[in-house]
């Protein structure tokens, strides 16, 4: 898709789009965000809801939401456990079939993430990013994205922010439809949740910087 294209899909279709589809998402799936909203409070506590300030479209800084897939436990010097300890056989459910992702359809709604784009990460990585991988804000960020059908956590960072600016040169209607029901097919297969090395993904330490 051109450019041009692109640009009059992004400020005329997709907007729209998420918009419709999170809040029949939103109205269809009430009876799920119900129950695993009960079934966090019960099996991790309180609070429901993780919220983390991420940085979305343009690098602007905004406050994602999912629902908590760790407990609180601490050492005797009050510090927080290791993942892999926090994260009970519950957690490990949730993230497993993107459970935890379901309040995010209330950002999408709002305007600070999109469907399909690439995923929120640390405002920490800001400063870390080389030219190409700055790129990935111009963009709001997404629900699922092209590194998620890809690998997901199971990829490298350089891979998946490759597949982000990818995504950037690449979106459209087509493109978007395309990972949605990518993205359908991996909740079910339960593929790439989990590095090879972590429980989750390592922390990004910064790529070799380039125009």
């Amino acid at each position: 898709m051109s450019k041009s294209k692109a640009g009059l899909y992004q400020r005329f279709f997709k907007r729209p789009m998420d918009f419709v589809l999170s809040l029949i998402a939103i109205i269809f799936l009430s009876p799920v965000l119900v129950v695993v909203a009960i079934l966090v409070r019960t099996k991790l506590g309180s609070p429901v809801l993780f919220k983390q300030q991420r940085p979305g479209l343009n690098e602007k800084i905004f406050s994602m939401y999912k629902f908590r897939s760790m407990t609180d436990e601490k050492d005797a010097e009050g510090n927080l456990l290791p993942d892999n300890i926090r994260l009970t056989k519950f957690g490990r459910f949730l993230r497993s079939t993107s459970l935890d992702e379901l309040p995010g359809l209330f950002n999408i709604l709002n305007g600070d993430m999109s469907i399909i784009g690439p995923r929120p990460l640390l405002v920490q990585y800001l400063p870390l990013y080389n030219d190409q991988q700055k790129k990935r804000h111009d963009v709001r960020p997404g629900l699922s994205g092209l590194a998620q059908v890809n690998g997901r956590n199971a990829i490298s960072w350089e891979e998946k922010f490759e597949l982000d600016v990818e995504y950037v040169n690449q979106i459209s209607f087509i493109v978007d439809w395309k990972i949605i029901f990518l993205t359908l097919k991996k909740v079910f297969i339960k593929e790439g949740i989990s590095s090879n090395t972590s429980v989750t993904m390592e922390a990004f330490r910064g790529s070799e910087k380039h125009e």
